[in-house]
């Protein structure tokens, strides 16, 4: 049973940072981490291509949040900084079975992932 639990969640200043844990049961190419706001669409915040460590960001996160993998690449991680209100979300961690490089880091949509974590919610207090 593919299994994916996210740590680190809470609540934050604006200006300030969070890290995001995502451990892995599965040990897909393909990790993403997608956010969603109450009324709102499920959205791809970031994507990492683990054999390589290739990585994509949406473009309201980019320069702000990092994806990065640890060595046994079991576990990824979105480091959030200079954090701001709008990012306020519930954060899921997403496994896909997605296996060609470009393909991965263009995957955003929500259905481009197969096995999804609980959430962790993240509130930006401004």
């Amino acid at each position: 049973q593919v299994q994916l639990v996210e740590s680190g969640g809470g609540s934050v200043q604006a200006g300030g940072s969070l890290k995001l844990t995502c451990v892995s049961s599965v040990l897909n190419a393909c990790m993403g981490w997608f956010r969603q706001a109450p009324g709102k669409e499920r959205e791809r915040v970031a994507t990492i291509y683990r054999g390589r460590g290739l990585t994509s960001y949406a473009d309201s996160v980019k320069d702000r949040f990092s994806i990065s993998q640890d060595n046994d690449k079991s576990t990824i991680y979105l480091q959030m900084s200079t954090l701001k209100p709008e990012d306020t979300a519930k954060y899921y961690c997403a496994a896909s079975r997605i296996f060609w490089e470009g393909q991965c880091l263009t995957a955003a949509k929500p259905s481009d992932f197969d096995y999804w974590g609980q959430g962790t919610q993240v509130t930006v207090l401004s």
